[in-house]
């Protein structure tokens, strides 16, 4: 999730730098899970890179290599920030809208800016189960408990794509103290302990624009 695609680079910088072809089947992917909580096929990828011009083993190649999307040996999708095809311990609904799945923390809160709409987040915290819940609204949260953190961390080689590397490790907390326990148990992780509302500017940052450029919600491709 919101390990940069390169240098200071987030998420909607790599989208705004991607070829149309590849630009087309992102907003395409991020508006099917707005819809239908899940991603195109392979096939309907392909398709799309194609009526927009572009070969489809590249525009998707792009899309990897800039890790605005994640695929399995599949070839399907399993990450496509911020929204995991998969259950994960953090689930973002919002009125009318399917129950979507976050891939972390950060990419939860950024939800509400991309869509335009509050969003309610609910979270296990890692470890212990306990549940945070998050209400937001663009750049304001109330957040319960009132108390709880973000804890950014990341683990393994730079090279790898964030949901490999760091969404895992992404994580509400029900306090400071709770996720320094958590990550005196985990030494192989490392990472920062964020305030709510370093958390909450950095997901803007990060996802607000992402959809920008798509237009109005339809139904997934078939």
């Amino acid at each position: 999730m919101t390990q940069p695609a390169g240098p200071d680079l987030s998420k909607c910088c790599a989208a705004a730098a991607l070829t149309r072809p590849a630009r087309q089947v992102h907003l395409a992917v991020l508006v099917a899970f707005t819809v239908a909580r899940q991603p195109p096929s392979r096939d309907d990828l392909e398709r799309i890179a194609r009526a927009h011009g572009g070969d489809p083993g590249e525009a998707l190649a792009e899309l990897a290599t800039a890790d605005v999307i994640a695929f399995g040996a599949d070839g399907e999708i399993r990450a496509a920030y911020p929204f995991s095809p998969v259950p994960t311990p953090i689930q973002v609904r919002w009125a009318g809208g399917p129950l979507t799945y976050a891939m972390c923390a950060i990419d939860a809160l950024g939800m509400s800016a991309m869509l335009g709409h509050p969003v309610t987040i609910t979270a296990a915290e890692p470890g212990t189960g306990r549940i945070i819940t998050v209400h937001a609204d663009h750049d304001q949260a109330r957040w319960n408990p009132r108390g709880a953190i973000v804890f950014a961390g990341a683990t393994g080689d730079e090279g790898c794509p964030s949901a490999d590397r760091a969404c895992g490790y992404i994580n509400f907390f029900t306090s400071a103290r709770a996720a320094r326990a958590w990550v005196r148990r985990h030494p192989e992780v490392t990472g920062t302990v964020m305030s709510r509302q370093g958390a909450l500017h950095c997901s803007i940052a990060e996802f607000g624009t992402l959809m920008q450029a798509a237009q109005p919600a339809g139904p997934p491709p078939r």
